[in-house]
């Protein structure tokens, strides 16, 4: 996995299929979220079956210093792959995408995926310097990851903090907030959208769209409507849920429907899954939701 993301010419092409095969709007980085912290010398793999694994977790003053600054150098495979793309796309936009602070932080920390991330909140409570100075790298990390890809010609950013849900609004508003809010404030220079994306973040969907989100990624567990309200006037992206692709096609149409509808009433909105595609999923189907939510959409438009 992580070899793939360091050769140009892989992912390119891994990033034009589903453009290809699906016409999608919009082509996203193929990627990891490991890949800046690889590159800036921490010692990790991703595992088959398990996920990354970091061989020397962070979880003191001492261990902080495995995580240098990422420089343009580090990742001139990143460089090169957006350069490409943005060629063959043409009118097509690039997105390119970071993991947040905390989730990163949160394998650093574990030292591989964790379901309850007790280790990471114990680090939180009982050494709050340790974790702000790690949280505090991870974000110039993150930043200059998106920065580079902007730079190179990604016309949007997201930024994936994919286990902030596990964590209570008074808690992510102290420990993890201000350091989103770096990372978003400065991409944000850059003039780029910025899309901000959790897992059953339901509960801090207000506080991400208030770190400086353009968009709000939103999972299925939250009503589109119920989310719309919470985060206020900004463009929402979501949400249908990724096992109702596996159903009858009448129940995905229909749950589809009711997503387009809810997104009319927000300033904006970007069809998507409310997670990532599972494996089981028939390619055919995508072909199909793709061609009814383009469809659909285009009822909406000025006559």
């Amino acid at each position: 996995m992580l070899e793939s993301c360091t050769r140009p010419e892989l992912v390119t092409e891994i990033t034009l299929q589903p453009v290809h095969r699906y016409g999608v709007d919009a082509a996203i980085l193929y990627s990891d979220i490991m890949v800046p912290l690889k590159a800036v010398g921490v010692d990790l793999d991703i595992v088959s079956g398990v996920g990354p694994v970091i061989a020397s977790p962070v979880r003191s003053a001492d261990d902080l210093r495995q995580l240098r600054p990422l420089e343009p150098d580090d990742v001139p495979y990143v460089t090169a792959a957006v350069r490409e793309l943005v060629g063959k796309l043409g009118s097509t936009p690039l997105i390119g995408f970071a993991g947040a602070p905390f989730t990163m932080a949160s394998y650093l920390v574990e030292g591989k995926p964790s379901r309850d991330h007790a280790v990471t909140k114990a680090l939180m409570y009982e050494s709050p310097a340790v974790w702000h100075g790690l949280l505090e790298r991870l974000a110039d990390i993150a930043a200059a990851f998106l920065r580079i890809q902007v730079e190179a010609g990604a016309r949007a950013v997201q930024l994936f903090d994919s286990w902030a849900g596990a964590l209570s609004p008074d808690d992510y508003e102290t420990f993890v907030r201000p350091h989103t809010e770096r990372v978003l404030a400065d991409v944000g220079r850059l003039g780029v959208p910025r899309i901000h994306f959790g897992v059953g973040t339901g509960e801090i969907l207000a506080q991400m769209a208030d770190a400086g989100a353009d968009v709000v990624g939103v999972d299925w567990r939250v009503p589109l409507r119920s989310a719309i309200e919470r985060v206020g006037n900004r463009v929402v992206q979501g949400n249908l849920d990724p096992a109702v692709v596996l159903g009858p096609w009448h129940v995905l149409r229909d749950k589809v429907r009711d997503i387009l509808a809810a997104g009319r009433e927000a300033p904006g909105h970007i069809f998507n899954l409310g997670h990532g595609v599972l494996p089981q999923t028939d390619p055919t189907v995508l072909e199909r939701l793709v061609e009814f939510v383009h469809t659909e959409s285009r009822r909406d438009l000025p006559r």
